[in-house]
Order: C-alpha cells, then structure tokens, then sequence
C-alpha cells in the first residue's frame, strides 16, 4: 500500500486534477499470495422480464459454492424500463446482480482484487440496455427480487388498495437546515440510526491479507479497511415480509454517469456552498445538480433517466490509486483524494416495498439521506455502509472487500422510509423520514413510502489499490459510505410506483 508522505498544495476552484510522482510501494504494505485458484461462484442467472406476484415463501440463504468453480462470462444486461405511458404496466426484472462482471486476463495467479504494485486498467462503462415493452404476468409464483436472501415468508394478503396522494408539501413550509450554522463549516449529519447494519468483519483476518500493523497511509486507508470477502459471515438484513406486505418493486433506469456529472457538492447538507461536501459525488438522474440547485431549476433540468423521472441521485466516487512509478492523480481542491476515478459499472436505482403493508407516494422534493460521511470520527450511530461482491450477495461488511476472480466489488445503499406525513426536510436532514425497525415497521403517526435501495458495482482493476472520496479527518474509511436522493419524480410516475409496489409487481 502506497505511503503518502508529501503535502499536496490546494489548487484552484473547479474539477481538474494534477499528476503526481507516486511514492515507493512498502513492500511489507502488499497482500500475501492468495490461492491462485480462487474464482467467485457462477452468477445467477437473469430471469426474462415478468410481471409476478409475490411468493408465498423461499428457501433461506445459501453459501456460495465451493472454492474452485470456473470463472464465469458475465450474465447479460437486464432489458430497459417499459414505456411509463402504457395503460397496463407490467413487471420487469431488475436485473442480474453481476452484469458488469470483469473477465481477468488468462494466466493471472491473483486470486483476489488486492492492493499491489500493478498497472490499473480500467474498464468501459456498461452501456445501458435498449428498451424492451413489459410483459403480462405469466408465472403467479415467481420469485420475487426485493430481497437476495429472503427468509421463509407469510402467505401473501390480497393487494391492499393504493394510497398514492401524500398531503400537501407546501401546507408545511421546509425547514432551514442552515438555521444558526455557520455556512463555511463542513456539514455533519446525525439523527437516527438505521436498525440494522452491516456485521462487523473479525480484525485478524485482514492481518493475513496485508502484512502487519506498520502499513498505515497517512491520507488512507488502512490494511484493516479491507477484508477478503469469504472471510465475512452469510447474513440477512432484510426484515421478514408479513401478511400484507408491500412485495413489488419499481427501477428507474438513470445509467451508470456516462456524461460525468461529478462535483465536490451537497445542495442537501450544504446548499449554496462550493465544495461543500470536500470530496468529489458521482450523480445520475437530474442534470443540472450542484451547490445551487433549487427545487424550481431542478424541476426545468433534463435528466438521464428514463420515463421522464427528473429526481437527483448521488454518492461519493470511487478512485483507483496509481501502482508504483507511476503519476498520481491528485484532487486540486480536495488533494487528500488521490487516484483516478472509476466509473460505476452498474448503477440500479430500486424502490422497494414495506414489510408490513402498503406504501403511499412519497412527496416532490423530498430530501432523503442513508450513512454518514463522518461516521468514523463521529462514532458510527449513523453509519449505514454495506460492501459485498457479485456473487456473494448475502455477505454484507462495512470494509472494503477483496473479491475473487470474476466477481466485482458492490455497494448497497439503503434509505429510509418512514415518512412523517408532511415535511420534505429537517433541521438534521433525517428526522422527515426515518428507517423502519427491524420487523419493517413505521413509528406511529408515520408513513411508508417506496424505500429506495442503490447497488453500485465496480469492475475494479486487478491487483490495484481501490478507495472511497471522503473528508479528509475520515481518511477513506470504508464505514463513511452514504447516499443522497431528491425526489423529482412526475406524480403520476410516483403513483405508478406505488401501484407497483403495492400489487407485488416487478416493474
């Protein structure tokens, strides 16, 4: 792992980068020799576009299957979102969970993506899928895909009807989030937690992936900020669904960020103020998103989404560290985010249902947040950082994961969506909307609302050094991972998603 040990001065406004000489690689900093055989397990395979109730059970979770099957080519994309204009919409699948899957070069004996001195490659972005017409229903027991690793389910209810019309946004004027701040002052987020996170990986085992305790990079990360995914413990964050539950679910496809729309903003936590968010946010959805945007601009902006769904979705970027001798790439206005950034693979936007009962439209403008980009400093109340791998789906950690050939690294982004009925924000960005406990259900007086659920897939480089843009205290620990979405979706776009969701169909 690289040692960074020269200061990088702050350059000037705006989104360039500079090249600079990499420091020598420690030796003692790269990962032990992993079994050369080691692949990821054959990806599932997609299902055709279908239209499904939902199931009235499914087996538990599996393991993934032996160490040494064959490496997989990947699966095929998903076919596109269905014309939202159609009288009978019908369900899609959302998609295979590998679809940006990288096939390594033959003969490579690296068995996992760890950091080492190699030349990163990097990969074309995934281009999206044309659009295909949706499908009837055919199969009334298909599998239903709001969750990976569902446990044993209630008898589904008859589909409780829609209540798709929220009150009134502006009955209640939005709440000042700056109120009393000082507006040069980075954001820092609280509220409440998330009721179930990522299990704790066991420390030691990253030990035997990196050397010792004397790799640490002052800027970060750390040797224990990684963990080799077979070493993280199978598990099931979703809560059970009960009779009545919400099953469907509805994707808006928006891409992968093809044109790169980045910037080091946060018009939610710091509006109006430039670099507001000290490291760089990939966005999709919204195009005009940035410092200033407003509910009124990002109302007339274009979108890349499909069906004319206008809403802003974004995260953090992650970034490729330069391999020894060569220039790194240093952030100008953010110097403590080096490395060449790396475009998602495959970013799936899914809205999901609730574990009790049905959901209702949630308001325009809705400000949504999930994690906390200070959650290593901040304690990590608020923290909701999961890191797998493709073909692993039921292996959740907060470190970053060192996949097996054939898989790519994954993250999960799961937001809230206990809706309090009236605000679209709050002083603290979480109190308007919150998680659900862990049997899925809203506090009283709350509403459900389609949870929103992002999967980020990286095709990362073999053998090459991947971290997460984060402010410079956090020093790129994985546990600071979090999300942010602005909903601008047209009415009768969000009430199609209701409907969706409430009537157990895949759309």
């Amino acid at each position: 792992m690289a040692i960074i040990g020269t200061t990088v001065a702050v350059g000037i406004m705006g989104n360039a980068s500079a090249r600079q000489a990499a420091p020598v690689v420690n030796p003692v900093c790269l990962p032990e020799d992993p079994p050369a055989s080691e692949t990821a397990p054959p990806p599932e395979e997609s299902a055709p576009p279908e239209e499904t109730a939902p199931p009235e059970s499914s087996a538990p979770a599996e393991e993934p299957p032996a160490e040494e099957p064959p490496a997989e080519e990947p699966p095929a994309e998903d076919p596109g979102m269905e014309d939202p204009g159609a009288e009978d919409p019908g369900a899609e699948d959302p998609g295979a969970e590998d679809p940006g899957m990288e096939d390594p070069a033959e003969g490579d004996p690296m068995g996992m993506t760890a950091p080492a001195a190699a030349h990163p490659r990097h990969p074309k972005p995934v281009q999206e899928p044309a659009e295909q017409p949706e499908q009837p229903v055919e199969d009334p027991a298909a599998e239903d895909p709001a969750a990976e690793d569902p446990a044993a389910e209630d008898p589904a209810a008859e589909a409780p009807a829609d209540n798709e019309v929220p009150p009134d946004p502006t009955e209640a004027p939005p709440v000042d989030p700056n109120a009393g701040e000082d507006p040069d002052a980075a954001p820092d987020e609280a509220g409440d937690a998330p009721p179930m996170q990522a299990p704790e990986p066991p420390a030691e085992d990253v030990e035997d992936e990196f050397g010792n305790e004397e790799c640490d990079d002052p800027i970060g990360p750390a040797p224990e900020d990684y963990i080799n995914i077979r070493n993280v413990a199978p598990v099931n964050l979703d809560a059970r669904p009960g009779r009545g539950a919400s099953r469907g679910t509805f994707e808006s496809r928006c891409g992968n960020n093809e044109n790169e729309h980045r910037n080091p903003d946060n018009f939610i936590t710091s509006p109006g103020i430039r670099n507001g968010a000290h490291h760089t946010h990939d966005y999709v959805g919204n195009l005009t998103a940035d410092a200033n945007s407003t509910n009124e601009n990002l109302a007339t902006s274009g979108t890349t989404c499909r069906a004319g769904d206008l809403s802003t979705y974004y995260w953090p970027v992650i970034r490729i560290r330069a391999a020894e001798g060569q220039d790194e790439v240093v952030d100008e206005e953010n110097p403590h985010n080096q490395g060449t950034i790396l475009a998602p693979a495959r970013a799936q936007l899914q809205f999901r249902g609730n574990a009790t009962g049905p959901v209702v439209a949630m308001p325009q403008f809705i400000r949504v947040i999930t994690g906390d980009a200070k959650a290593s400093t901040n304690g990590g109340a608020n923290a909701n950082a999961k890191w797998t791998c493709t073909g692993f789906g039921n292996r959740i950690t907060t470190k970053y994961p060192l996949c097996p050939r054939g898989s790519s690294v994954q993250r999960i982004l799961d937001f809230p969506s206990c809706w309090d009925g009236q605000n679209i924000d709050s002083a603290n960005h979480r109190d308007h909307i919150t998680f659900p406990d862990a049997r899925g259900r809203c506090a009283e007086g709350q509403q459900a609302v389609p949870a929103l659920q992002m999967r980020l897939t990286f095709n990362v480089p073999r053998g090459s050094l991947f971290v997460l843009d984060a402010f410079p205290d956090e020093k790129h620990n994985p546990v600071t991972d979090h999300g942010d979405f602005v909903n601008v979706m047209p009415q009768n776009l969000m009430n199609r998603a209701v409907r969706c969701i409430n009537q157990g169909r895949r759309c």
